[in-house]
């Protein structure tokens, strides 16, 4: 078939941006052309990383680190839903978009030097589809084989047409790595890294990551020379190393209260950062009593979501009545019209049909981890406690893990009824749907849900160019998804990032992955 160049045009989907200043701490350096910037930028966070290493990593805030000390053949513009080129220079697809042939930078190196060809894309592809991880179907579930025709072109064959398939090039599981990685084990402390503008110089896990330059990237060198981050074991302990000065920017995840005081203080600046991140929570379509499709359809029904957003997040966040978020096409409120908020008669309706009264009430665990949505989930466990308590049939223990081992037990289906939630992996209701239903791309949740209908309603989704035609089948799959109730929307939220303001550069895309690159310190 004909070939034809691929202008840089995404899907029109719904779009966030952000782009602000901000500021605090590090030694200065002076320059005799050019401003004076601090040498080094400290970003503090609750969060923890998982694995160092694509292949298995599925979480935001690691995805986040990779996407700094790696690069993929195609990127997205800072702040934008704009498509770059990246390690590639160019592309071509052919006319179903079935085939796609990208070339890349001459003398391209990772951090250390080593030579990066066409065969180390390759060679990272097929470790993702060797080793099977959590985000492996982003390959998988697209991608039949992928060939280097010579060192500097890469060639991709999808099982199907694939219009939004350079969004997918912007996932980690996509980016190559460096030969150091096995090919075919995960390597959760591996710090060898990719292409990206900084490299990992020390790594004490959950205590520090100390990120430097890479001095053989092929873009403009990154603003700031050493970025320094901190891991907290809760939001009050770095709300503090920020007021002393111990850090720069506090990142992922202050309390709405905290948000409040330090925007009031007026010393600091507070960047609100929208776009499409969910909160939810999954139960075990495997393991008594959730495996009860009238249960989960009774837990779905309690729920008050707008008491959820007033009480825990202080009115920072929005109820959210599907896993496809407010405002991106196809997304229907299916949960408030098949359960409405907070619907405790219906709730006790169905569990009387299963045999559950107050005489023999429902017993569930319900799971959380402490730190990884920040202060608040503990609260949330609670407000989630007592709407369910309030019915009279349930009774609810509550139970927790810190991440790592939370992760662990989602994906071995060791918990019942738990919360966790969603960054976009790309910006398409496919994102919102096909991880979570689709029984192939599902793993990592555990709550163990396949429906056939359901894969082939995503499967065709997936191959459609037409938007109102995909619309329909994904409208299709929400009301499933009520009905089947393997997951419950909670909310839609937003983050909040807050520096010294000295501190500029800071800017967020609809990605929501915050690139360490363009942010520095005025002196």
């Amino acid at each position: 078939m004909k070939n034809k160049v691929l202008s840089l045009t995404l899907l029109t989907i719904f779009v966030f941006s952000v782009a602000a200043s901000g500021c605090i701490g590090g030694e200065e350096t002076t320059t005799q052309t050019g401003p004076q910037y601090a040498e080094q930028i400290v970003i503090g966070v609750t969060d923890k990383v998982t694995d160092l290493d694509p292949s298995n990593a599925y979480d935001f805030y690691t995805w986040e680190v990779l996407n700094n000390v790696m690069e993929g053949l195609v990127k997205y513009k800072p702040g934008t839903l704009e498509i770059e080129p990246a390690l590639a220079e160019k592309w071509e697809v052919n006319e179903d978009s079935t085939v796609w042939t990208f070339y890349l930078r001459k003398d391209l190196k990772f951090a250390d030097g080593t030579p990066l060809k066409a065969q180390d894309v390759v060679r990272s592809i097929e470790r993702i589809m060797t080793i099977q991880g959590d985000p492996a179907w982003l390959v998988t579930d697209f991608v039949d084989k992928v060939e280097a025709k010579d060192d500097y072109t890469v060639v991709f064959y999808l099982n199907q047409p694939t219009a939004y398939f350079l969004a997918l090039l912007t996932t980690p599981p996509y980016f190559p790595v460096h030969p150091n990685y096995s090919p075919n084990e995960i390597q959760s402390d591996q710090t060898a890294g990719g292409a990206g503008p900084y490299k990992i110089t020390k790594w004490v896990r959950d205590e520090e990551l100390v990120l430097e330059a890479n001095p053989n990237y092929y873009g403009e060198p990154p603003k700031t020379g050493k970025i320094i981050i901190k891991f907290y074991r809760d939001a009050s302990t770095m709300r503090l190393a920020l007021q002393n000065g111990e850090i720069d920017i506090a990142w992922r995840t202050l309390r709405p209260t905290d948000i409040e005081s330090l925007k009031s203080e007026g010393k600091y600046s507070v960047i609100e950062v929208p776009g499409g991140f969910i909160r939810y929570i999954c139960l075990n379509t495997k393991s008594e009593p959730t495996n009860n499709v009238k249960v989960r359809q009774a837990l779905a029904a309690v729920i008050d979501r707008q008491e959820i957003s007033n009480k825990v997040f202080k009115g920072t966040v929005e109820p959210l009545y599907s896993l496809v978020p407010n405002g991106m096409w196809s997304h229907i409120d299916v949960f408030k019209n098949k359960y409405g908020d907070g619907n405790i008669d219906l709730a006790k309706q169905l569990l009387k049909e299963t045999g559950y009264d107050e005489n023999n009430p429902l017993k569930i665990q319900l799971w959380y981890t402490p730190t990884h949505y920040g202060d608040t989930e503990a609260d949330l466990a609670q407000v989630l406690k007592e709407q369910l308590e309030e019915t009279g049939v349930i009774q609810v223990e509550i139970k927790s893990a810190e991440w790592g081992t939370y992760v662990d037990y989602a994906r071995n289906g060791q918990m019942q009824f738990y919360l966790l939630g969603w960054y976009p992996d790309y910006l398409d209701p496919d994102d919102y749907t096909t991880p979570f239903l689709k029984s192939t791309a599902n793993s990592w949740a555990g709550t163990g849900y396949a429906n056939p209908t359901v894969d082939d309603l995503l499967t065709k989704a997936q191959s459609l160019t037409d938007q109102d035609e995909r619309t329909k089948l994904y409208e299709q799959v929400q009301e499933i998804l009520a009905e089947e109730a393997p997951y419950i929307p909670l909310i839609q939220g937003k983050l909040f990032v807050v520096t010294d303001p000295n501190v500029k550069g800071v800017t967020i895309g609809p990605d929501m992955i915050f690139k360490y690159s363009t942010i520095y310190k005025e002196g």
